[in-house]
């Protein structure tokens, strides 16, 4: 009895009919109203809703419009319960996400087996979105261990820069800053695709991104190109993929981690919010990484001098809100381990 199951019903006899019809096979949970079920659903994700469509205050139709736009909850399967047959009520509910209809009063038969059947389903997407996710991340990894090999001044600098950013976000989001913007990230695949920030390092020469000494300014102005190289790289693959939620993601994270808040900085020279948010994020975590690194032409700054540096830079180089929190989770940054 390890499947959890919400009835949402304004009628208390159907609740207690289908209470009793599914008691023996899962475990039930009866709700009289869709604000009753929203207050369980901070404590209980269900494996699946059977939702009522015509309730008072809030109809199945609103309920599930506001459950499916809930990253926490959209992929919760929903069965509408109704006494009527209506094809356009039908073709309404399918539209906003519903995965089938029941029809009142119940049939025993027809309820435990519509419930088995979309609980199999589910629990077989779940299983095949779980293996494309892991060969996603698997390809990913691959991706980024090919740029950190041939670029042997940045040894460890996406590790570190990922684990970076989870801290970043984490602490974005709990303290609200920018929360519309992050309201429906998927923060799984937002710090995934962040580690693809430097793919377009691919394009640059081996003698360049190796070179012991500091750059020149013409091999600087060609490592300024790893920006739009890592966007033309990502855009093709999405246009072969079709996958647009994760590489656009890795898209923004290419093109614009070396965006300046003050309009100073490159491929397109955007300043403040004309920088999507992603740029802002990465640009600091790049930089911090950056600063307490060793590298060719310079020493490692402590973190205490990195720090130093964010700060003073905040305005100017980087959004002042974003580097404001990371100055407030800076012992995380300095504790993490990667």
């Amino acid at each position: 009895m390890g499947k959890t199951i919400f009835i949402v019903d304004d009628n208390t006899t159907n609740l207690t009919v289908a209470e009793n019809l599914l008691e023996k096979h899962y475990r039930v949970i009866a709700l009289v109203s869709a604000a009753q079920m929203f207050k369980m659903l901070s404590n209980v994700i269900p494996d699946m809703i059977l939702l009522d469509i015509e309730m008072p205050d809030m109809d199945g139709f609103e309920t599930i419009k506001q459950l499916k736009s809930n990253d926490q909850y959209s992929h919760i399967p929903v069965i509408f319960l109704t006494g009527l047959t209506d094809p356009i009520n039908e073709a309404r509910g399918i539209e906003l996400g519903a995965v089938d209809f029941i029809t009142k009063p119940f049939s025993k038969p027809v309820l435990l087996n519509r419930i088995k059947t979309h609980l199999d389903i589910d629990e077989l997407i779940r299983e095949r979105t779980a293996q494309l996710w892991r060969l996603k991340n698997g390809i990913v990894y691959m991706l980024a261990d090919i740029v950190e090999n041939r670029d042997k001044n940045t040894g460890g600098h996406i590790d570190r820069t990922t684990v970076y950013m989870e801290i970043l976000v984490n602490a974005m989001i709990e303290r609200g800053t920018y929360a519309e913007q992050m309201r429906d990230w998927n923060l799984s695949s937002i710090i995934s695709s962040a580690r693809l920030h430097d793919i377009g390092k691919i394009a640059i020469s081996d003698f360049i991104l190796n070179k012991p000494d500091r750059l020149t300014n013409e091999e600087f102005l060609i490592i300024k190109t790893h920006t739009a190289e890592g966007e033309r790289i990502i855009e093709n693959s999405m246009e072969r993929t079709g996958d647009a939620e994760f590489l656009h993601n890795a898209k923004l994270f290419a093109a614009y981690h070396h965006e300046k808040w003050d309009g100073t900085g490159y491929g397109y020279g955007l300043k403040e919010t004309e920088i999507p948010l992603h740029g802002r994020i990465m640009a600091i975590v790049d930089v911090y990484d950056a600063l307490v690194s060793e590298r060719p032409y310079k020493k490692a700054f402590t973190h205490d001098e990195s720090m130093g540096i964010i700060r003073k830079d905040a305005g100017k180089h980087f959004d002042p809100l974003i580097a404001d929190v990371f100055s407030q989770v800076s012992e995380k940054i300095r504790n993490a381990k990667v």
